[in-house]
């Protein structure tokens, strides 16, 4: 765990703003590997369909002496993949991070509402409707998708890949951070490679 918070870049969204703190009442330990499990939800999805992937990693850090936050970050590249395929791996964060506290036997509605991870959400809503592919985030938009039909196809993709996402979130909680190569090796996936266009 770092004793310094990361960069103010590291905990902001897409947009630059800095993302929501919610509280997730669990240990360290648990707390962790939960964010694991979000991260390792998007980046087995972003493998799955053939986008680049740089690096996922937990961040944890003491705000304050014997205290924790912890986050995470997946960078990824999909220039060319299908629009409803990178907001289900934006979804597959929050779906597999529910996933884990079922799992676990931690779920509790107070925690899964913690996943929410409203930030994954805005950046597939902004990212589709500035390709002219309406999504909605509490609707169904004409000739579209709402989020929740969108969660709905990568809770599909999440149970597929349940042993993948399993063995890299288990994996990114021992090492901290993963490579694109890494998690390729760990699921035998397919990586495009860093020079790959997606």
């Amino acid at each position: 765990m770092m004793t310094t918070a990361p960069a103010p870049a590291v905990l902001a969204d897409h947009k630059g703003v800095p993302r929501a703190y919610l509280h997730m009442p669990l240990s360290y330990e648990q707390a962790r590997l939960g964010m694991a499990f979000h991260e390792a939800g998007h980046a087995v999805l972003a493998l799955a369909y053939g986008m680049i992937l740089h690096t996922s990693e937990v961040i944890a850090w003491e705000p304050k002496k014997g205290s924790w936050a912890v986050t995470g970050n997946t960078a990824w590249q999909g220039n060319n993949t299908p629009p409803w395929r990178f907001a289900a791996m934006c979804a597959a964060g929050q779906v597999a991070h529910v996933d884990y506290l079922m799992t676990y036997g931690l779920w509790t509605p107070e925690r899964a509402l913690a996943c929410s991870a409203a930030h994954d959400r805005a950046q597939a809503i902004d990212v589709l409707t500035a390709h002219g592919v309406p999504i909605g985030a509490d609707h169904v938009p004409e000739g579209g998708k709402s989020w929740a039909m969108v969660r709905g196809m990568a809770r599909r993709k999440v149970s597929h890949l349940w042993r993948e996402i399993h063995t890299v979130a288990h994996a990114m909680n021992e090492h901290t951070k993963l490579t694109g190569d890494d998690i390729a090796a760990l699921t035998g996936l397919l990586h495009p490679g860093e020079g790959a266009t997606a």
